[in-house]
């Protein structure tokens, strides 16, 4: 039987060599972010108050007063951060919240977004391409922070019976796989230029100037957008066209009329183009599919497009048995075949629903915290967030790799229990140099299960 010192002992092993395996140490993350602060007056490098963030993330610990009770009160933890960072103890909250508001944020995009490129480099992310060729990127928004009051000038306002309320949006761009991952690629702020703008910034708005940087970050990157329905039309269309993207766009009703209705009149003409599925465990799940190619489109600027529109009804048994059809449709530049529309539907336009579920659902409701405030300055914020961007990776890739599940066959329960194990480890088993030396001179493969 495993005694609980060991337990501990893995739970910490398994983490430092996962993001020791993929990215080298915590240091080399963050090695091109410029410190602007003294260096003369300087207790904790840089890279230690990055690591104090994402291991507060790490830990579910929800906000950063509880760093001095978690971590900096406690000795075990005071030992351990010794020991691998170096520092006689992890350093205040109140601390990183003054060191982050002097950052570049763009530097740390850039940390955030070179960890995602490291596993496409690494190759760790090819068996999970669309086709064996696209990345599926899904891009969508979602709210940060709201306030009575206005926090910033950059707030967005919005009115309800005469009462304003002040927020904050982000757009993100996510990596998404069939296996459940949900990497953050790039992120966009939506913000107002001041605190009275003509026009509100929006994410029709963002998504171009996310794009635009998606683009130039990743110019040989083979891109799949998934998408929802507020980006079905022309500019998205060439937008894409112009990248050399794909996309997969659901496809609403009421929009792009003409489209639908090319789509119904020649799908009655195409028998040919129309697929049986069944899925699920115990093929329980049926899907019908039909599509339509090389449907042409105008749109106001007058630019002509072709498009092909993919339909799935799916019908499926709920928790009573009772069957249930839902419809999806989607437009697409794909050119959908036979062989081409399960993939299409389920590993390209279905991932989308990842971005809310694997990426803002568990930002916000398992233990991550996304709308707690974590610093009532702007620059200080956005570094928060691009921390938890980092943490939810890491997390990710403990969660679901094969070190962890060697190491905890049975598994821990949920997510958040991991969280709280691992804290609980850090908390209450000193590590050793030889513990250190053993961990990070070990030679090991992790892998990752290809379906979620």
């Amino acid at each position: 039987m495993v005694s609980y010192e060991q337990e501990k002992y893995s739970l910490l092993k398994v983490f430092l060599s996962t993001v020791h395996h993929f990215f080298g140490g915590f240091a080399s993350l963050f090695e091109d972010v410029t410190d602007p602060r003294d260096p003369n007056r300087i207790t904790y490098p840089l890279y230690v108050l990055a690591v104090t963030g994402i291991f507060m993330f790490l830990c579910r610990l929800g906000s950063r007063r509880q760093i001095a009770h978690q971590l900096r009160n406690n000795g075990p933890s005071k030992a351990n951060a010794e020991v691998l960072l170096d520092v006689e103890t992890f350093p205040h909250g109140d601390t990183l919240n003054e060191a982050y508001t002097r950052l570049c944020i763009d530097q740390v995009q850039e940390s955030v977004t070179g960890m995602t490129e490291m596993l496409i480099r690494k190759k760790v992310l090819y068996p999970y391409r669309l086709l064996d060729h696209f990345f599926v990127v899904a891009i969508d928004g979602s709210g940060m922070l709201t306030f009575p009051q206005r926090h910033c000038a950059h707030c967005l306002t919005r009115t309800y019976h005469g009462k304003t309320l002040y927020y904050h949006h982000v757009l993100e761009a996510k990596l998404v796989t069939p296996n459940g991952f949900c990497l953050s690629l790039m992120s966009e702020f939506i913000e107002n230029p001041g605190e009275n703008p003509k026009q509100q910034d929006c994410e029709l708005k963002a998504f171009y100037r996310l794009a635009k940087r998606l683009k130039a970050r990743f110019p040989r990157l083979p891109i799949c957008l998934s998408l929802d329905g507020l980006f079905a039309g022309g500019p998205t269309f060439k937008l894409c066209e112009d990248y050399h993207w794909t996309y997969m766009i659901v496809l609403k009703e009421n929009d792009l009329k003409s489209v639908n209705e090319e789509f119904e009149a020649l799908s009655k003409l195409s028998p040919e183009n129309r697929l049986a599925f069944h899925t699920g465990q115990n093929a329980e799940i049926a899907q019908q599919f039909r599509w339509v190619n090389e449907i042409a489109y105008i749109d106001s600027k007058h630019r002509a497009h072709l498009l092909s529109v993919l339909l799935c009804m799916e019908t499926k048994p709920d928790k009573e048995g009772t069957l249930k059809t839902t419809r999806f449709k989607w437009v697409t530049n794909h050119n959908v075949t036979q062989k081409s529309v399960i993939p299409l539907a389920n590993q390209g336009g279905r991932l989308r629903w990842k971005i809310e579920n694997e990426g803002f659902n568990v930002q916000k409701n398992g233990g991550f915290e996304l709308e707690h405030a974590y610093s009532k300055n702007d620059t200080a914020g956005k570094v928060f967030y691009y921390l938890l961007q980092s943490a939810c990776l890491i997390f990710q890739l403990i969660e679901k790799g094969s070190l962890f599940k060697n190491a905890f066959p049975k598994g821990v329960g949920s997510a958040k229990n991991i969280a709280f194990r691992l804290l609980e480890a850090w908390r209450n088993f000193c590590l050793k140099p030889h513990d250190l030396e053993r961990i990070f001179n070990a030679r090991f493969q992790i892998r990752f299960d290809d379906t979620s």
